[in-house]
């Protein structure tokens, strides 16, 4: 199984339409890079979904189909479709990722605007621990208590 990061605008289309939609194929990428990784995805395969606007990790998806033509763009795009899985517990912003370890040197960091993006197992780890750290904690960081 490989890991991806899925780049959403939440006013275009949320990680809520995902759930209420239950499966929908992943339209509408253009980039060359964020293409050649649409097509390089399996059927099982997990993606983070991520709200670009917001900055922020907030659900998890399983590809269901893989890659077949984007029936909204003419040529050789392709998309895949995509299932809702669960939310995250807890949202996990950008600038927690760009602390950890796993994250130094990723393709999330280097290419920022790339709307598809290959996770590392280890990334895929570190991400789904901080979610559930800010769950249990209600944030990254110790509130002060005086």
């Amino acid at each position: 199984m490989a890991y991806w990061l899925l780049k959403t605008e939440p006013g275009t289309y949320a990680w809520s339409d995902l759930v209420a939609d239950g499966t929908t194929p992943w339209t509408g990428v253009a980039n060359p890079q964020a293409q050649a990784n649409l097509r390089a995805m399996k059927a099982g395969d997990r993606a983070i979904v991520y709200h670009s606007g917001e900055k922020r990790a907030v659900g998890i998806a399983e590809v269901v189909r893989t890659a077949y033509p984007d029936p909204t763009a003419g040529g050789e795009l392709v998309c895949v479709d995509v299932k809702a899985v669960e939310p995250l517990p807890a949202p996990v912003p950008l600038e927690a990722l760009k602390l950890e370890p796993a994250f130094e040197g990723s393709v999330l960091l280097r290419q920022g605007r790339l709307s598809v993006v290959p996770l590392a197992p280890a990334e895929w780890r570190d991400l789904a621990a901080l979610a559930d750290v800010i769950a249990r904690t209600g944030g990254l960081r110790r509130k002060a208590r005086f």
